[in-house]
């Protein structure tokens, strides 16, 4: 009989269940957009990079059907400017590649501020990347933010 294939947790997965955080797993086909069609796109998020020209990289983590707001992250965060890291340089900084950042294991690495759009505080869970391509984790916003030690604040373009 064949074994049933599982996936292997990924380190962010392992790292919220030593911490205690309810979640659950999410996994997307890359090549499938199929796939993703069964989860509300608004409940999907992206964990994007920035740098700003006081605090240096910072974290924006905005629906993945809006747009952030670089101009507000960077009033809300007490920067003049941000701007997105450029993707060659972004595995550098927060140790992971496009598509893969993600909030608990860029906090692992780094004090970087994280700022969640407050739109997040409106659903019951949030979708962000678990680390890995393909990967993500379904869990409550606040218990993100407190984990993560994230601030909630407009960050959308109007």
């Amino acid at each position: 009989m064949a074994k049933k294939s599982k996936l292997k947790k990924t380190l962010v997965e392992q790292i919220l269940d030593k911490a205690g955080i309810a979640y659950q797993s999410v996994a997307f086909h890359l090549m499938d957009e199929d796939s993703k069609n069964d989860i509300p796109r608004e409940t999907i998020f992206k964990t994007l990079a920035l740098i700003g020209d006081k605090t240096g990289p910072i974290i924006g983590i905005v629906p993945l059907t809006s747009h952030l707001s670089e101009k507000k992250l960077a009033q809300v965060s007490g920067n003049k400017k941000v701007h997105m890291i450029p993707q060659k340089d972004l595995q550098k900084t927060t140790g992971y590649v496009h598509g893969a950042n993600n909030p608990v294991g860029i906090r692992q690495k780094h004090r970087f501020p994280i700022i969640i759009d407050q739109s997040a505080l409106d659903k019951d869970h949030m979708i962000v990347s678990a680390g890995e391509l393909g990967r993500s984790v379904s869990l409550k916003a606040s218990d993100l933010a407190a984990f993560v030690q994230a601030d909630f604040a407009d960050i959308l373009t109007d």
